[in-house]
């Protein structure tokens, strides 16, 4: 009969990274009288091991934190810049507040990656939830196998069964604006896709793409863009000095868009009578543009609701679905 493997201990840790256990204890204290390499070995170990501090206490409902974090991969600038998190935030804060759970928030950009590691391991909460997470932010997934986490986008290798995510079809949703886009005949589309380190840009590329060959048609006209509308506005500029035929855009956001039409309305170009625009998020950039955008609106208040009610139930011990799809609602307007 096999047997479960033992419960990583501080002394297992000690062991496999060549330390004492006093040099554990003050990693996982953050103390900052470890050399460097000490620090990564006693980290790679406690990685290997799957070892979690506090796990016994945290076992127990009576010596829980009753906190859960909210980690943003981002730096403070792109936060408090993009709408997005300006919707969702409050809809995990909501949720919490109607429960005995309390909300920590950590901005947590790439360079931070080694103290959002031991925070989130240390004991000091129940669960995380983690969104717009990068493809390289792969110690977010080691993390998933030592804590409850919730994702609140997919992304390419975090597919494994004890991964949960909390997401909108982001494919479905760009298949459905480049549709419009396409039932209104235009046939010289082009798309400015967002980051391709984040699921949501990855993901509505690829929606365009299969929208186009299905029809047959030209797939090249790309250009990128972060989801800022400078960057938007970047992405327009290229795509005419590219092609001056184009009649069609997808744009990966309403902030993209909304810089893109703002060049369009630079060079004299009418939307929509020249070129048409679609694009996802029902933020202020697209209803408030002019034309207003025709666009594919997330309920983005909902999803940080509905994640934070699923990471409570994981929490709990309940059986969570790998993937919850949220739905999304076409919104036509005049840009098209």
């Amino acid at each position: 009969m096999a047997t479960s493997a033992p419960i990583p201990t501080l002394e297992m840790v000690a062991a496999l990274a060549g330390v004492s256990r006093s040099t554990v204890s003050r990693v996982i204290n953050s103390s900052p009288s470890v050399a460097p390499g000490v620090l990564a070995a006693v980290n790679a170990a406690i990685d290997q091991l799957g070892y979690v501090p506090n796990r016994a206490a945290r076992s127990l409902a009576s010596h829980r934190t009753r906190t859960v974090a909210l980690v943003i991969p981002e730096d403070t600038a792109k936060f408090f810049a993009d709408p997005y998190y300006a919707a969702v935030v409050p809809g995990v804060a909501q949720f919490l507040s109607t429960t005995d759970y309390t909300l920590t928030l950590l901005i947590a950009s790439e360079r931070d990656e080694d103290k959002t590691r031991r925070y989130l391991l240390s004991g000091n909460v129940d669960g995380a939830l983690i969104l717009s997470h990068h493809t390289k932010d792969r110690f977010y997934v080691q993390v998933a196998h030592s804590l409850p986490v919730i994702f609140g986008g997919r992304t390419t290798g975090f597919d494994a069964p004890d991964i949960h995510i909390v997401d909108i079809d982001n494919v479905g949703a760009a298949r459905t604006a480049t549709g419009v886009l396409l039932n209104h005949g235009r046939r010289r589309l082009a798309t400015i896709a967002g980051p391709q380190t984040i699921a949501s840009g990855i993901d509505r590329l690829a929606g365009w793409r299969q929208s186009l060959e299905d029809e047959s048609l030209d797939t090249g006209l790309v250009e990128y863009a972060d989801w800022s509308a400078s960057a938007g506005a970047d992405a327009m500029r290229r795509l005419l000095a590219r092609d001056e035929g184009i009649d069609g855009l997808f744009a990966a956001s309403a902030q993209i868009a909304f810089g893109a039409l703002g060049v369009l309305h630079e060079r004299g170009i009418e939307v929509p009578g020249r070129i048409a625009i679609t694009t996802i998020d029902n933020d202020q950039y697209a209803q408030t543009s002019s034309p207003a955008l025709t666009t594919i609106e997330q309920p983005t208040t909902a999803h940080g609701s509905i994640m934070a009610a699923t990471l409570l139930r994981l929490i709990e011990g309940e059986e969570i679905d790998h993937l919850t799809l949220m739905p999304t609602t076409l919104i036509e307007r005049e840009s098209v």
